[in-house]
């Protein structure tokens, strides 16, 4: 599967990628162990305290693979939110390889309860729990990225990815999401600010419409129209890859990429060779009512 893409060499590199059990993460860790890093893959699905929402991967399985994959796979159970299991990873990576060169914040707790109340419903019928969700997840990038960004300071050309959606003015279809979101990408930017002295990158990158579990459950019921658009979650993680290997990432700082324009200018295209242009919300349906048809089938398909 992976042949026909050449990626540059991460051998010495190491990598947290949070959120890495499924999805979009999993992508990213796998991508960054083809290019043969060592990749600390978290996330709370682990195959000895369950999965959530019983989706299927844990950080076992994608670790697992990144050390087929040729890279180091390292499985640690950890929830972002919690500051002590934050500190514990930091910790750990700190006795490990004595420093970290790659943050990618994933972890998104967002879509979590979907089915439980319409993901795009207007915000004075959304429950608190689901801001609180949305909150949580953007908590967690802030809390988990103040404690590793140290491990970056002795290492040149420390690189932190925040994983975002937006797309300038065009509303995401739900206050909270549309909020946190927006808020990924200027905590980016903050970053990218308070770092300018030290030789660590700070930037966000943007996805596409991406083929993950959730939606690979609803595939059949979305008809042909996404699958002109999709692509896999290994696109982000060759996006990060070549990031990672740019000796000139520097000039990225603060900035707002996407998918489709890196494979564009780095060369790379996706699994199945396809080489898909950055996803626009203009004149498309928003992500977040597409995520709640996603979510309506699943729950219907989950239903006995």
């Amino acid at each position: 599967m992976n042949e026909e893409w050449k990626p540059p060499r991460l051998d010495g590199t190491v990598a947290v990628v949070t959120g890495a059990s499924r999805g979009v993460g999993r992508g990213i860790a796998l991508a960054l162990g083809t290019a043969g890093a060592t990749v600390y893959v978290t996330g709370r699905s682990s195959r000895g305290e369950g999965r959530t929402e019983g989706l299927p991967g844990t950080v076992d399985d994608t670790a697992e693979e990144v050390t087929a994959r040729g890279g180091t796979g390292v499985a640690v159970r950890c929830d972002h939110r919690s500051t002590e299991d934050n500190q514990a990873l930091a910790e750990r990576i700190r006795a490990d390889h004595g420093g970290l060169d790659v943050l990618v914040n994933n972890a998104w707790a967002g879509y979590e309860r979907s089915a439980d109340v319409r993901f795009d419903a207007p915000y004075w019928e959304q429950p608190m729990w689901r801001y609180e969700l949305c909150e949580g997840s953007l908590r967690a990038q802030y809390d988990v990225t103040r404690l590793l960004t140290p491990l970056m300071f002795e290492r040149p050309g420390g690189l932190v990815v925040g994983i975002g959606y937006t797309d300038g003015d065009t509303y995401l279809g739900q206050a909270a999401y549309d909020v946190f979101k927006s808020a990924n990408d200027r905590m980016s930017r903050a970053f990218a600010a308070d770092l300018r002295k030290k030789r660590v990158t700070a930037l966000s990158l943007h996805p596409g419409f991406v083929r993950t579990e959730r939606v690979e459950a609803a595939w059949e019921a979305l008809g042909d129209g996404p699958a002109a658009v999709v692509h896999t979650p290994e696109y982000v993680g060759r996006a990060i890859a070549h990031l990672a290997g740019d000796p000139e990432v520097r000039e990225r700082a603060g900035q707002v990429l996407t998918v489709g324009d890196l494979a564009a200018e780095y060369g790379f295209t996706d699994v199945d060779g396809r080489r898909l242009p950055a996803f626009r919300l203009e004149g498309r349906m928003s992500l977040a009512t597409r995520m709640d048809r996603l979510n309506r089938v699943v729950a219907r398909a989950a239903t006995p």
